[in-house]
């Protein structure tokens, strides 16, 4: 139980330290909205959305002013639109607008769900809306993209992670004008969770409800000061504990604000999703949670450990604070949105490597990751296969958010301001991977996977 010393700590997060719930996200069924005409299909798709979300963005302002808490993002998630193509034959950017119109309407900072499903092959649809994600995100400014290209139970569809490598590289080149922004709302995944509430790899799964409210929180700032506070002869069995304790308040103000949203709204609360989103600004990253713990820099050897030891820890506090614990749930490492991993990564202690080693044990996967703009499709695809067998040998959720930097070179810098942060080009090896990945075909699902 939460003793008064305990509340007035967590509002000293709030002020002092960063700690905010980064998003609540409502998620949308549109399996009611399907229909063979696109148009009336979209019609419907525009209702329901307008209808459900209508005060998302209300009820989250009265809840950040009755309780002090702030809630950065607003956000809606949609059944995977690929299914909504193939039922209708129609254009995949008529539904991108959609979305879009929607999410303005409602006045949501982001709506997920241009998303396909394709880790054991194809359906009709799922082609036609990979090909047309570089365009939609090109032509909408709300609109996140994601392809779910593996899982444990099926193997990795490597001809949807050769069509992806392209994707990506086409969406950086349709919006070189805008930062590349393109290929940062695109997310390839394996593993992907039907719950996660962040972008841009939100989706609403075919095994949800109708309706859900899901809940992100934040608290990376709160971690790092908390374990600022240990002693520092404080062994690592003690720093796990402090870590507990804290994503233990975190996971309880995020549950309060989901329940009191969902009870506002009228739907049912979904889960809380526990992982530590940092942000750019100074004192709210990951990274600098691993330096608190002893790592000179991150990326020095020592980061992995120290980042397997944080992961289980806030998941371990997170679970006893909530019994509807979900969506991704650990530590992320997004270098552009993480003012630690900005600073490791340009000072050169921080490469894609190390970090392809780090995603082994935290949340998610390669993330917000600036590579220079003539990276190929192939070497492209080759870090997606690379990331996606991590994942699915490892029955984990793994993720690839990769940005080519159109013009630039390593060492430059890619800016996106707000939460996305500013991107140092990160080097990455050239060697020609295009005929592994021509082969395409299926990687076949690993031995573990016959868990039955």
């Amino acid at each position: 139980m939460l003793n008064t010393s305990d509340i007035l700590e967590t509002i000293t997060m709030i002020a002092d330290d960063h700690l905010d719930i980064r998003t609540v996200t409502m998620g949308i069924s549109l399996m009611d909205c399907l229909s063979e005409d696109d148009k009336r299909s979209c019609d419907k798709i525009y209702d329901k959305i307008a209808r459900r979300a209508e005060q998302l963005v209300p009820v989250c302002d009265a809840i950040e002013k009755k309780y002090g808490i702030p809630i950065i993002n607003k956000r809606v998630s949609v059944t995977p639109v690929a299914l909504a193509v193939g039922a209708s034959s129609g254009d995949p950017l008529l539904f991108a607008r959609t979305l879009d119109r929607a999410a303005n309407t409602v006045g949501v900072n982001f709506i997920g769900g241009f998303s396909a499903l394709v880790q054991k092959g194809f359906s009709p649809g799922d082609e036609r809306l990979i090909a047309a994600i570089p365009e939609a995100l090109a032509a909408t400014e709300r609109v996140c993209a994601s392809v779910n290209i593996g899982s444990t139970k099926a193997g990795i569809n490597m001809d949807a992670v050769q069509l992806m490598g392209v994707a990506v590289r086409r969406a950086a080149e349709l919006t070189k004008d805008r930062d590349c922004i393109g290929a940062a709302k695109l997310v390839v995944f394996c593993n992907a969770p039907e719950d996660n509430p962040f972008m841009a790899g939100a989706f609403h799964g075919p095994g949800e409800p109708d309706c859900v409210i899901n809940v992100g929180v934040s608290g990376p700032g709160a971690v790092r000061s908390a374990v600022a506070q240990a002693p520092k002869d404080a062994d690592l069995t003690a720093i796990a504990e402090v870590i507990k304790k804290t994503a233990f308040k975190v996971t309880r103000m995020g549950q309060m604000a989901g329940v009191e949203a969902s009870a506002a709204l009228g739907v049912p609360f979904g889960i809380v999703d526990l992982s530590l989103a940092p942000t750019p600004a100074i004192g709210d990253s990951v990274a600098h949670i691993l330096e608190e713990m002893g790592i000179g820099q991150t990326g020095g050897c020592g980061t992995t450990a120290a980042l397997a030891l944080l992961n289980d820890a806030v998941k371990k506090g997170g679970v006893m604070a909530s019994s509807s614990v979900g969506g991704l749930s650990g530590a992320f490492i997004p270098v552009s949105e993480d003012a630690g991993m900005i600073a490791a990564a340009e000072s050169g202690a921080l490469t894609i490597e190390k970090l392809e080693a780090m995603t082994a044990v935290c949340s998610v996967g390669l993330d917000m990751i600036v590579v220079p703009g003539d990276t190929s499709p192939a070497v492209i695809s080759a870090l997606i296969a690379d990331e996606a067998a991590i994942g699915m040998v490892n029955s984990k959720t793994t993720a690839v958010r990769l940005i080519p930097a159109i013009g630039k070179k390593a060492g430059e810098r890619l800016e996106f301001g707000g939460l996305l942060g500013a991107g140092p080009v990160m080097r990455i090896s050239t060697i020609d991977p295009s005929v592994f990945i021509a082969r395409g075909g299926r990687i076949p699902a690993p031995i573990q996977s016959l868990k039955n």
